[in-house]
């Protein structure tokens, strides 16, 4: 393996989930990955995610990362109707082998998932990547990539550049990188917005460890355990364009939503909601731990065109910064992680002395990347869109009911609803990893 000094340098362009995974796997392969970030440290939007077994095979192949993990390992779903007059249980399933550890749900397809803060999370992946050795620059947003025949240049608003052999565009759904190569594009509203929070686990639930959906007129609601008393939940519904950020909101939106049908909602929904944190002021600043905490949060959805190609010459694009996704699969970390494994095989095939690399290997390489990754996560984000669209929030009573029967049909037999959710989580490979 090359010295860290003569090793290929990379840029990672992007500290939030996919640039400390990827960079620390290639560093591994003998690769010197450096981390740029637009954003400072520790300010990251967001709320919390599901960390799916996809996810988790991959993030297995760092060692130890799992077991720092502060998340809550869910072993139960459940699907409820909160239509007026339709309340019901229309279906859940529990995970024969409690999942306690994240350990045993990496190679489990059928699993529930982990729920964890995602400011935690990432907290994890950027000191794994500082302990592993690996540079990480703050307040670095990219406004130009330029490539020659042997290299690439980032150009940085600080007015600074840096040169690698190749760059990583993984800077999420604002991706520059993705501007410099193909140019401003029109995201398009989806006509859904999504608000979420944290609150205690709700008394009323009989299961812990649960990740719940709410069907309703106009609106769903998801919620899961991010820890042993702390549930993260979200509310999809049709309204009118609102920013496409994750920000903090004021208290106003929350005492709205506290009038709202929605906060009646039975089966614990309702409780999630009256019971939600509220922003805590200390003087002028909001504190240190709810900063960090982004307890109440509202964004637009929006969709945007579906790129052809993910690379050009020296320059590849994964996560969202390559296809970016609604949030209603909960795939968009998981398959950012998937895009990671492959990327990283099939650099390691066509370079396996990691040594500087020629663009017809990196075009060999990100073809087969491409080749691969963009048909699958073409299929999900589609179905992602749909399932918010068509499955989650529609309108009409008759729709409702019927969405409700539907649901209720497809989870009488529990295991064919767990193996409907299995479709997104086989990947990305089965057995021994080959990285």
């Amino acid at each position: 393996m090359a010295s860290s000094e003569r090793a290929t340098r990379i840029i990672i362009v992007g500290c939030g989930v996919a640039g400390p995974v990827i960079a620390c796997i290639l560093k591994s392969k003998g690769y010197r990955p450096v981390i740029y970030e637009r954003i400072k440290r520790n300010s990251d939007g967001g709320l919390s995610l599901m960390l799916q077994s996809n996810g988790l095979r991959v993030l297995a192949l760092i060692p130890g990362l799992l077991e720092q993990l502060s998340g809550q390992v869910e072993d139960h779903v459940a699907f409820y109707s909160t239509v007026p007059g339709h309340e019901d249980l229309l279906g859940e399933y529990t995970v024969e082998k409690s999942m306690d550890i994240a350990t045993t749900m990496k190679d489990t397809v059928n699993s529930v998932g982990m729920g964890i803060r995602r400011h935690d999370f990432l907290n994890v992946l950027s000191d794994t990547a500082l302990k592993a050795g690996i540079e990480i620059h703050y307040e670095h947003r990219v406004v130009d990539v330029q490539q020659d025949a042997d290299s690439v240049q980032v150009i940085f608003e600080n007015g600074t550049s840096e040169t690698a052999s190749f760059v990583v565009g993984c800077d999420g759904i604002h991706s520059n990188t993705r501007v410099s190569l193909f140019g401003e594009e029109k995201a398009s509203f989806t006509g859904l917005t999504q608000l979420g929070g944290f609150s205690p686990s709700p008394k009323s639930w009989t299961h812990k460890n649960s990740m719940v959906n709410y069907f309703g007129k106009e609106s769903h609601m998801i919620s899961y355990q991010i820890g042993p008393d702390l549930n993260s939940w979200a509310i999809s519904r049709r309204e009118a364009e609102h920013k496409e950020t994750w920000r903090a909101v004021d208290d106003s939106i929350l005492e709205e939503l506290k009038k709202d049908p929605v906060s009646e909602w039975e089966f614990g929904a309702g409780e999630l909601v009256q019971t939600a944190f509220k922003m805590i002021k200390v003087g002028s600043f909001v504190s240190s731990i709810q900063k960090n905490l982004f307890i109440f949060l509202k964004y637009g959805l929006y969709d945007r065109p579906e790129l052809k190609t993910w690379y050009k010459g020296r320059v590849v694009l994964l996560g969202d910064a390559a296809h970016p996704t609604s949030p209603h699969l909960g795939q968009g970390a998981n398959q950012a992680l998937e895009d990671i494994y492959h990327l990283v095989r099939v650099l390691v095939k066509y370079n396996p002395a990691a040594g500087d690399p020629s663009t017809e290997t990196l075009k060999n390489a990100f073809e087969e990347y491409e080749s691969i990754r963009l048909p699958r996560t073409s299929v999900l984000v589609k179905e992602a869109r749909q399932t918010g669209d068509k499955k989650r929030v529609v309108s009409g009573m008759g729709e409702c009911i019927a969405r409700d029967e539907a649901i209720r049909a497809l989870w009488a037999n529990p295991e064919v609803g767990i193996m409907s959710l299995a479709n997104a989580r086989f990947g990305p490979f089965e057995g021994e990893s080959e990285i």
